[in-house]
């Protein structure tokens, strides 16, 4: 399956969904949509809700249970794990196995996502507007939100190489995406979002623009150097990786002795705490 995953918010509740481009569908996360429908902010108990129910429904022989597939996802520890999923279709099914006041308002929510992603096949620009509203919405300024679109469209060219080039989409991305960033930046994607007190939560979308700014001169020096080298699978695109984020890792460096201050960041854009340093 190849998917794009994000994540979609519900009222108060951030439901896990992944789009398989294959089959044109939406798959979302089955633990997210009943922490929402039982109005569950514990994880732990919303999915001993769904365990619970799933055995009630096996019982009865529903295909609600048989029709669900797994997928890795991104959990509460930030981590990639296996977690239940299931099409549109299948969750309404299991809507009405659930009790709530909430059954209606979310499949309304869930009809109005799937065909936000139809429209956005048919014009990519509505895709682009709404991400744009959503970064408005958590108030981000004007020049922060292009040079993270910029950002994307140059990430978007490096993988679209990499998928060209016979890497793999998902676990291999990964690998070479942390080359680079741990070159450049002197952290781990992983110790980068541990720096910014971050979970689950997008790292790009709590970077400052400074760090979007090197990390997409990383990215787009990376695609230039395996264009150039004509680099072909995990192997061989990881000498481009490691050249393009030196090349960032030493504007950084140029740039920190100048300035006499670190480009890479503990700041985030997450609500404020004493332990949270917020981005203005």
């Amino acid at each position: 399956m190849t998917q794009q995953q994000s994540l979609a918010i519900f009222e108060k509740f951030k439901i896990r969904k992944s789009f398989d481009e294959k089959t044109q569908k939406w798959f979302f996360s089955v633990i997210d949509i009943v922490a929402a429908l039982t109005e569950q902010n514990d994880y732990k108990k919303a999915k001993s809700y769904w365990t619970t129910l799933k055995s009630r429904l096996k019982k009865e022989g529903s295909e609600v249970v048989t029709n669900c597939d797994q997928l890795k996802m991104v959990a509460e520890d930030g981590k990639m794990r296996l977690t239940d999923v299931a099409d549109l279709e299948t969750i309404f099914r299991l809507i009405q196995s659930v009790p709530s006041p909430k059954a209606e308002p979310i499949k309304m929510w869930l009809a109005k996502v799937g065909n936000e992603r139809i429209q956005e096949i048919a014009d990519p620009e509505q895709s682009l507007n709404r991400a744009r509203e959503n970064w408005q919405k958590h108030g981000r300024s004007e020049k922060w939100i292009q040079q993270r679109m910029m950002g994307q469209e140059t990430r978007n060219k490096l993988t679209d190489y990499w998928k060209e080039s016979g890497v793999k989409p998902g676990e291999e991305f990964g690998i070479l995406t942390n080359i680079i960033h741990q070159e450049w930046s002197g952290l781990s994607v992983a110790d980068h979002k541990k720096l910014k007190n971050l979970k689950s939560q997008n790292l790009r979308d709590h970077m400052s623009e400074v760090e979007l700014i090197f990390t997409a001169l990383a990215e787009v020096s990376t695609r230039q150097i395996a264009e150039n080298m004509q680099a072909k699978g995990l192997e061989q695109n990881k000498t481009p990786a490691q050249k393009g984020g030196k090349i960032a890792k030493d504007a950084r460096l140029a740039l920190e002795e100048k300035t006499n201050q670190k480009v890479v960041s503990g700041e985030n854009f997450l609500p404020q705490t004493t332990k949270n340093k917020r981005l203005k």
